[in-house]
């Protein structure tokens, strides 16, 4: 049989990390083994869409390389592929599952499921719906249905034995029957429940394969119930531990934790991003790290992925990102770098070499403007930041080397990195001082940094000759 995944998430916002991990795998899995990946669009709690949610989701997946096989813009044999457009298939469904046995129609209105709902809490028993319309007599339905009186289908729950389901990461789960509860399938609008449109859509579009987080395990047993009424093929499952923000808190929508595309507007790359996302929760064999999305194609293994929950680590991703910044050829990495560089440097600065510098010490490529604003502007700065220990300087010898510097820099006509750095090379053994003494008060004086992207001779040749010696005399005069 063909393997097939899905990717089916709901239009109510951002593309969370967790869910594009989840898009990652499902595609894994389909990919690394010939299948198709099938992208359907979950609208059907209308309360929670988000304009413009659907067309984040497009771009976020074609942004990271997760293309679709079938899907809603694209179609296929099994579509449509959005679920508010499949809102006539479900109660058909429902209603072949109500003749099988497996549902019912309830017509309880609000107010008796509050009393019940209140009446369990105050015996400290777990809510769950009391099962009062499974005493109705098929006259009795069909009394209130010539009516019209308002229902909903709920699922028929066996009330003993056990049910257990086999999951690719978790292995055998076994429920007692008891605790499960005759949950909605069909809501008194007409459209169906996530969990009910969900097995007939994945039934109907030969899904073999599901990936979903492990908050999702409780109910599972649902499902695997509903695919034996129906007596169709149960699919296999993937459970996945959630992403955290830390120890104690996973990472969600609801408390602003980044999505795809916060990440991608930080300056990670997206090829590092992904990278990262996919060794969240799973190990590839061996110490290797860094793949591409076909490497992954080809490494994924579903053994590979972990029970445990995965934390989100921001400075291992821009390790990664570094890392991946790193590989670029320097071409790439000045297209990519210009538009941040921009932000900060409006003159005439020679920002190719610039980039090349900052392609040696970036991680992210928002870190780029706080790396350069020195050089349209200096920023103002202590004259104790001359002071450092390793380098063996402080403000007076910093002076005393200044000084020694601008005549030196001043002498040369030829102005460029190699003729600035042999410049001070030479001054460095004229003086018999250590290279640090000369060039750490050099790169103070014309950054105001004790950080940046290249040292003293590199920031000289970016600055050039006028703009140079202009800052070599400013720091002297401020030395005092």
């Amino acid at each position: 049989m063909k393997i097939r995944t899905r990717f089916a998430p709901s239009p109510t916002g951002y593309m969370h990390i967790g869910n594009l991990r989840t898009a990652l795998y499902a595609y894994l899995i389909a990919k690394s083994q010939g299948g198709d990946f099938i992208l359907r669009i979950e609208d059907t709690d209308q309360e929670r869409y988000v304009e413009g949610a659907v067309d984040v989701i497009y771009h976020t997946l074609k942004d990271t390389g997760l293309m679709w096989d079938e899907g809603p813009d694209i179609g296929g044999a099994f579509g449509p592929y959005i679920q508010s457009e499949r809102r006539g298939i479900y109660m058909d469904y429902a209603r072949q599952l109500v003749g099988k046995g497996g549902a019912y129609y309830c017509f309880c209105d609000k107010a008796r499921l509050d009393a019940v709902r209140a009446e369990q809490e105050a015996a400290k028993l777990t809510p769950k719906y009391d099962g009062h319309c499974t005493r109705l007599s098929a006259e009795e339905v069909e009394d209130k249905l010539a009516q019209n009186l308002p229902y909903v289908i709920r699922q028929r729950m066996p009330q003993d034995g056990t049910t257990s389901f086999d999951d690719a990461v978790f292995g055998t789960i076994t429920v007692e029957n008891a605790s499960l509860d005759d949950g909605v399938l069909m809501k008194s609008d007409g459209l169906p429940t996530y969990n009910f449109a969900n097995v007939v859509d994945d039934h109907l579009m030969q899904i073999t394969h599901i990936v979903r987080g492990n908050e999702y395990l409780a109910s599972t047993p649902k499902y695997n119930l509903l695919y034996e009424a129906f007596g169709w093929e149960i699919p296999t499952y993937i459970h996945c531990s959630p992403v955290m923000r830390d120890h104690s808190h996973k990472l969600s929508k609801r408390d602003g934790d980044a999505s795809y595309e916060d990440f991608i507007k930080k300056g990670y790359l997206k090829e590092a991003v992904l990278n990262y996302i996919a060794l969240l929760g799973w190990s590839p064999q061996g110490e290797r790290e860094m793949f591409t999305l076909d490497e992954l194609t080809e490494a994924f293994d579903i053994r590979g992925i972990s029970k445990s929950p995965a934390i989100f680590d921001e400075a291992k991703l821009a390790w990664l990102s570094g890392e991946y910044i790193r590989t670029l050829s320097a071409e790439e990495f000045y297209e990519k770098a210009l538009p941040f560089i921009e932000t900060a440097v409006k003159g005439n600065a020679d920002k190719f070499k610039l980039s090349e510098l900052l392609q040696k010490r970036c991680e992210r490529l928002s870190d780029i403007p706080g790396q350069v604003a020195f050089i349209d502007s200096m920023p103002e700065y202590d004259a104790e930041l001359y002071t450092h220990k390793k380098m063996k300087t402080d403000p007076q010898l910093a002076k005393k080397m200044l000084e020694k510097i601008l005549p030196v820099l001043a002498g040369i006509d030829d102005w460029t990195q190699d003729a600035v750095h042999d410049a001070m090379m030479a001054l460095v053994e004229t003086l018999g001082v250590k290279n640090g003494q000369l060039l750490y008060p050099l790169r103070i004086a014309l950054s105001g940094m004790a950080v940046t992207p290249g040292g003293g001779t590199e920031l000289a040749a970016i600055l050039g000759r006028d703009e140079t010696l202009a800052r070599i005399r400013a720091a002297i005069e401020k030395l005092g």
